[in-house]
């Protein structure tokens, strides 16, 4: 296979578990399961993982904690290895995980870049070419001669990101680490990322943060206890995971529903014609709210894929009397793409008091057509689909 290329073939890794007390009980407990040929003490941490990746390709690993990501970036890497299977990687690797582990805090954090490039591969005369670069990646030129211990997290994990985006690679294994420093350091993150891809580098990224994960792959790859559940495109892998999230969900949002002072009695969300609900089309929500008394403030109304961050907040200045209240909230162009989505509600006082605490109440499907697609390195904060009429002319 040509430079770039990732062949991982039927691999299995399990750990064993921390030793126990050294209690007479639990050795004789350990000599029975010898005795029985049990092999307790052993985690499968990945089980029959095969997959493929051709020299350019972008690949997003997706999965909860525990489900096997960050072991499978490990042995990509080659700080451990498979129990069985092979894992093989083409080309020159980079690496950018857990970036601010190796920093030196009593280093500067000059000579840190010169430690940690050489870590990863730059050569010293390629990183003294570079250096003013980095420094200036990292936006730590007035700090770049005082010791790390005196830099802030955010200060070490730029500084950890800068020197290694740097590096040249064939293959560049990714976790989690596009979400250093603030809102204006982590495009820059992305955008560098993106020049790799475009550049021909393989991209291997793991991230809990769905949007990054389709903003920056074209293919997806759903990790669950240790086994490939979907493989294929990154909108088919990640709608899965999304789907059996959902499923998971539902218990926690029904432990999340509780009453403060009013309660729902009743929600209902429906269509123009009141049926199910269409992208662009109207949409009407409807909430019924008990209160033993009368009371001013104002209902907030939220529309989320299921956490509780909305894509969209509405609000309202509202009475509530002794007594059921009912309040209609109306939406002319529903901006939401085809899926499944959730209403959150909350009451809250001119002073802040808490009259019903934010809750889900209930969900609806919206059909419609699918999100328009970006260009690769682009991450959308929210799956918002806005109509729009388009002329194309001469001026």
């Amino acid at each position: 296979m040509r430079r770039g290329g990732i062949v991982v073939d039927r691999v299995w890794k399990r750990f064993r578990a921390d030793r126990r007390r050294t209690l007479l009980r639990d050795e004789l407990e350990r000599l029975m399961a010898r005795l029985h040929d049990e092999q307790r003490g052993w985690t499968w941490a990945l089980r029959d993982v095969s997959f493929t990746a051709e020299p350019g390709d972008s690949i997003g690993i997706v999965g909860r904690n525990g489900s096997g990501k960050t072991t499978l970036l490990r042995l990509l890497a080659g700080v451990m290895y498979p129990y069985a299977g092979r894992v093989e990687l083409y080309g020159k690797l980079g690496t950018l995980i857990n970036m601010s582990a190796g920093l030196h805090p009593d280093l500067t954090g000059q000579e840190n870049i010169y430690i940690q490039g050489s870590l990863i591969g730059l050569k010293r005369k390629e990183i003294a070419r570079r250096f003013d670069e980095i420094v200036a990646f990292a936006e730590l030129e007035n700090a770049i001669r005082r010791q790390v211990k005196f830099y802030s997290s955010g200060m070490m994990l730029r500084l950890g990101f800068s020197t290694a985006a740097f590096l040249d690679p064939d293959v560049l294994l990714v976790d989690e680490v596009l979400a250093a420093g603030d809102a204006a350091f982590q495009q820059k993150c992305l955008d560098r990322t993106r020049d790799k891809i475009l550049s021909g580098t393989t991209l291997v990224f793991v991230s809990h943060d769905l949007q990054s994960v389709e903003g920056m792959c074209r293919k997806g790859i759903w990790l669950r206890d240790g086994v490939i559940e979907a493989a294929g495109s990154v909108r088919e892998a990640v709608g899965e995971y999304r789907d059996w999230v959902e499923k998971l969900e539902i218990g926690y949002r029904e432990r999340l529903r509780r009453d403060g002072t009013a309660r729902i009695v009743k929600m209902q969300v429906t269509g123009p014609e009141g049926n199910g609900s269409r992208s662009g089309e109207l949409l009407e929500i409807r909430a019924v709210v008990e209160s033993p008394e009368s009371t001013e403030g104002a209902l907030y109304m939220g529309v989320s894929e299921g956490p509780s961050r909305p894509i969209f907040v509405l609000q309202h200045d509202i009475s509530l009397r002794h007594g059921e209240t009912e309040a209609r909230c109306v939406i002319p162009h529903l901006p939401l793409p085809r899926g499944r989505f959730y209403v959150w509600v909350g009451f809250f006082g001119k002073s802040g008091q808490e009259y019903l605490p934010w809750q889900p109440a209930t969900e609806f499907d919206v059909s419609g057509p699918d999100l328009h697609p970006t260009p690769q390195g682009i991450v959308r904060l929210a799956p918002v689909q806005v109509p729009t009429a388009w002329e194309v002319g001469p001026p």
